[in-house]
């Protein structure tokens, strides 16, 4: 009986070296911050250097505008040499380079324990900086976003840590690299708890912050202490606007919809072509240049158009035009299997929409008095929010960008609106369509889960089926067979003082008599003398935890002020009715106030294993463990 007398102390340890883990990982998250933001910052300006030199042969860090260059029709062929280079890269070092970046530090997290290799921490910044340096319609946020997650996974893969840990730490190296991009430490936080992390806890979310701040200051010390966009004060329109934001909600829902839809249609079409994947990357360059060189302004990552959308610096016309050809020219682009972000030139799209719908309106209805600048904002964020299921990280986003918050309300609503739009059309975001072709299901909500709310003395069996510790296991399998004991898969045994000594298993009996040992030995000897134990005041939870720890499917329950004192018995039906309630709590609807009756079709609802009371007859809880 020791080893249950160990449980508290055992239980302290464990807590306390998971603090000191805990620690151990925010200090690594802050070193990993600041590689992060240096990266970040390294990426900027190599993209700037690139930029500089392919479109106007000068050397200099300060990201040009290329809306107008002197390349003239060269501007064609300028987006090919760069797509063909990131083929080659793609082909003879590694694929993790294509695409966007954040599905692939998904699929790392899930199906790899967050291991990325270390030459995709080479490769993909420098794969973008190529691809964004010779025309490319991205941002340089989603490279970043996976370099940083491959810093930190790399730093989890030199030391000794759990998965779990190093998730953390790719998480942190993510979450650091958009910080260092945005200047939005908050929303890169809310946002990688939303796509990577896949929980809420005090073990992620404090590394995450502290990773986060760090690489900010290094973005605040080496580029400025302001926004990536700088953004004038808005007229927001509340409340009047908001009827018109409810409409550009639903249009930036079916906007966010279209471009996940039509990216991977014409990924499609890339991958039916008979040829080598090398060249396909060059083949979408192709269809860039023709728009870029029709379409200037979306060459590039475009950080200063976005910025003069934001300042409705721009006519009616022009915003149609980058609207649909910046699209056009990303979808290409991305589908083809280059390298290069997805948030900016989405950014700029929706922004241009939102700006559009504005002008739009106050032309056909006058007194809407629609400021073009405050509808480019929130469709900004409300398009890549709903394609992208980030929907509050985008609200923060936003938010951090204007510094106002008049804009909270309008945020809100039409990035709310706009989620439900995308829900309700697309079962998968534009970040997990990639992953579900591959038979990955990536979950998208969150919410705690039930065993960490019920106690164990909840669920358990009060009136355990106890056998004496002398009785034969002749006999006790003799009495299962009569039918006089449940049909459990274990029972506790109990000495001649009620007391609990041990517990004898459905396997223990078998191999007792397939040993022909049945009349010779007693449940006590059969059995284990020293079982694992649960407390009435213990969440199940941790008494699950502790069946998968120790390879059991049963624990007695016992009085934590008399360890012997058996007082109930936790099976395997004890967790079935625990997750029954959950599914009782979301499916059963219950009368209201202005019903007398409870409804045939609710009753039908309840399921038939859960009593009045809300647990399991005795009879039931057999039937369910015995399956």
């Amino acid at each position: 009986m020791q080893r249950k007398d160990l449980d508290y102390k055992r239980a302290a340890s464990v807590e306390a070296s998971g603090d000191f883990r805990m620690l151990f990982v925010s200090a690594l998250s802050a070193l990993i911050g600041l590689i992060a933001g240096f990266i970040a910052y390294g990426l900027y300006s190599l993209i700037a250097l690139l930029t500089n030199a392919v479109f106007f042969q000068r050397l200099s860090l300060k990201l040009p505008n290329i809306t107008s260059n002197p390349l003239g029709l060269f501007v064609i062929v300028v987006p090919v040499i760069g797509g063909l280079i990131v083929g080659v890269m793609a082909k003879y070092g590694t694929e993790k380079i294509k695409g966007h970046g954040i599905p692939e530090a998904m699929e790392a997290v899930l199906v790899n324990k967050s291991r990325i290799a270390p030459n995709v921490a080479i490769l993909k910044p420098l794969s973008a900086a190529i691809a964004i340096g010779t025309g490319g319609p991205f941002g340089a946020e989603g490279p970043i976003i996976q370099t940083g997650g491959a810093i930190g996974s790399l730093v989890g893969q030199l030391i000794h840590t759990t998965a779990a840990e190093r998730k953390v730490l790719l998480a942190c190296g993510a979450a650091a690299g958009m910080a260092a991009t945005f200047n939005t430490p908050v929303a890169a936080v809310v946002l990688i708890i939303e796509l990577l992390v896949f929980e809420f806890k005090s073990r992620s979310f404090i590394p995450l912050v502290i990773s986060s701040v760090l690489a900010t200051v290094i973005h605040v010390l080496l580029i400025g202490a302001g926004p990536l966009f700088s953004v004038q004060p808005i007229d927001f329109g509340v409340p009047f606007a908001l009827p018109y934001y409810l409409l550009l909600g639903i249009l930036c829902g079916l906007m966010g919809v279209a471009f996940s839809n039509v990216l991977y249609w014409i990924e499609d079409q890339f991958n039916r072509l008979p040829i080598d994947k090398l060249w396909r990357p060059a083949i979408g360059a192709l269809g860039l240049g023709i728009i870029g060189f029709f379409v200037p302004r979306v060459l590039g990552v475009g950080y200063g158009t976005i910025t003069d959308i934001l300042n409705a610096r721009l006519a009616l016309s022009t915003l149609l035009l980058i609207m649909f050809f910046k699209a056009l020219a990303l979808v290409i682009s991305l589908g083809s299997g280059t390298s290069g972000g997805l948030l900016a030139p989405m950014f700029m799209s929706g922004a241009a929409m939102g700006g559009a719908f504005a002008m739009i309106v106050n032309q056909i209805i006058p007194g809407a008095n629609l400021s073009p600048a405050a509808c480019a904002l929130v469709a900004m964020a409300a398009v890549f929010g709903s394609s992208a299921r980030a929907t509050f990280a985008m609200i923060i986003f936003a938010f951090e960008i204007t510094r106002d918050y008049n804009g909270i309300l309008p945020l809100m609503l039409v990035c709310v609106i706009a989620d439900g739009v995308a829900l309700y059309l697309m079962r998968n975001s534009i970040m997990t369509e990639k992953l579900a072709r591959r038979g990955l299901r990536i979950p998208q909500d969150y919410e705690a889960d039930i065993l960490q709310q019920i106690y164990v003395g909840e669920v358990m069996d009060r009136e355990p089926d106890a056998v004496p510790s002398t009785m034969k296991v002749s006999e006790l399998a003799d009495r299962i067979a009569r039918g006089e004991l449940g049909n459990h898969q274990g029972f506790p045994v109990v000495d001649e003082k009620n007391q609990l000594a041990g517990i004898i298993t459905w396997g223990d009996i078998t191999k007792t008599v397939a040993a022909n040992m049945a009349n010779e030995k007693t449940v006590l000897e059969a059995g284990n003398n020293e079982p694992v134990v649960t407390y009435p005041d213990e969440l199940m939870e941790d008494a699950v935890h502790k069946m998968l720890r120790h390879d059991i499917g049963r624990l007695p329950v016992v009085d934590r002020r008399d360890p012997r004192k058996l007082v109930g018995y936790l099976g395997r039906s004890a967790v079935m009715e625990a997750r029954l309630r959950r599914l009782h709590e979301e499916r059963v609807r219950e009368p209201g106030w202005l019903t007398s009756n409870v409804p045939s079709r609710v009753k039908k609802e309840t399921p038939a294993i859960v009593s009045s009371n809300g647990r399991h007859p005795k009879s039931a809880k057999q039937s369910a463990e015995k399956k």
